[in-house]
């Protein structure tokens, strides 16, 4: 079964690289990251970005707040290819340094770099490699003068703090460039993105600062970005949880591949149970979609098939049509279903490793003509 797409028709900006991944001009909306360990630990800053790396994740931004991390970033440069973003706060000399130390992106916010002259000096090592630059705004660090004539940080202030910015380095000649404002709040997300979208073509990097912890941060990012993607707004994307660089990675894969704006992975539907139910949905629906990750990975590239998880019969045929592969639970076993034909029946015990061999089996065999039901 493929899933319905929305025909969204994309805000048109022009196009930088970060490394290897494009951004703007029509690219692939691509999905960022931040890691969470002291950047200055290589060892652990490697293996967390080697982890979201293997769930999808495009793009992974590292905090840099003294030479020691600068120095750190250089090693974990060179033992990984995933597109790694300086984060620069204060210190004009760290950001010309993370370039040197190989760099392919800076985020910076302008107003705390130090000066025309400063920030002069973070544009000519940038242009030197061409690496891109995010101009990066938030509602918690907006300038005073612009605080005090918008009266607070509204939508209007932060575009104007993010176009004041823009223009500042564009006038220095350097136009490789992305653009974020950011609220902590859906309505200012929305409001500030649409006046982003009309008033410059700097691809768009997405995203509601401080969105929260997993539940609140994933509605309140969803809301904001789902409404800003479905009008054609936003390049590059990333949610902010307090919480694993995974979890964010993986609500805002799943976030594009709702709009069709990314490729389909695992995809496993699930009902929401009630009474009825005698199997363990929740248990089984979660440790599929963990398993279907690493199978993703397994395959890079690769179509999946769309897995139901259903808990009782009132349901669970008809979804058995409508899913790839699905079962559906009776008393301590599972229905497996495959194709809409029922093919065989299962213990809960079993259930797991059934269904991960018969998605491994589609994934081999889809496209070749052969039948992939059986028992």
């Amino acid at each position: 079964m493929t899933p319905a797409t929305m025909k969204i028709e994309r805000h048109r900006t022009r196009q930088v690289r970060v490394r290897s991944v494009p951004v703007g001009g029509g690219a692939p909306i691509s999905v960022q990251t931040m890691t969470k360990t002291d950047t200055r630990d290589a060892a652990a800053t490697i293996e967390q970005i080697r982890g979201v790396s293997m769930l999808g994740c495009d793009i992974v931004r590292v905090a840099v707040p003294d030479a020691a991390a600068v120095e750190a970033l250089g090693v974990i440069r060179r033992e990984t290819d995933v597109p790694l973003v300086a984060d620069i706060h204060f210190d004009h000399r760290l950001a010309v340094a993370a370039v040197e130390a190989g760099a392919d992106g800076l985020r910076i916010n302008p107003g705390n770099i130090g000066g025309v002259r400063k920030v002069g000096e973070v544009v000519a090592a940038a242009r030197e490699r061409r690496v891109p630059i995010r101009i990066g705004v938030n509602s918690g660090s907006l300038e005073e003068d612009l605080r005090e004539k918008h009266g607070g940080s509204t939508p209007a202030a932060l575009v104007e703090s993010a176009l004041r910015n823009v223009r500042l380095v564009e006038d220095m000649g350097y136009r490789e460039l992305k653009v974020s404002a950011k609220a902590t709040d859906v309505a200012r997300t929305v409001q500030t993105y649409r006046l982003l979208a009309a008033a410059t073509d700097c691809p768009l990097h997405l995203g509601v600062t401080e969105a929260g912890t997993f539940m609140a941060g994933t509605v309140r990012s969803s809301a904001a970005l789902g409404i800003l993607l479905a009008e054609g707004i936003g390049d590059t994307i990333r949610i902010s949880l307090t919480d694993t660089p995974g979890r964010e990675v993986g609500v805002g894969l799943e976030l594009l591949r709702a709009f069709g704006l990314r490729a389909p992975g695992p995809r496993v539907i699930a009902c929401p149970t009630c009474g009825r139910v005698q199997v363990d949905v929740r248990g089984l629906a979660d440790a599929l979609e963990r398993e279907l990750a690493a199978v993703a990975a397994e395959y890079p590239g690769r179509p999946m098939p769309v897995v139901a998880v259903m808990g009782c019969v009132v349901n669970g045929p008809g979804e058995a049509r409508e899913a790839d592969i699905a079962v559906a639970g009776g008393k301590g076993s599972f229905a497996l279903y495959v194709g809409g034909r029922r093919v065989g029946s299962h213990s809960e015990d079993a259930v797991l490793e059934v269904v991960t061999r018969k998605v491994k089996d589609w994934m081999a065999e889809s496209g070749t003509g052969r039948d992939v039901a059986g028992s």
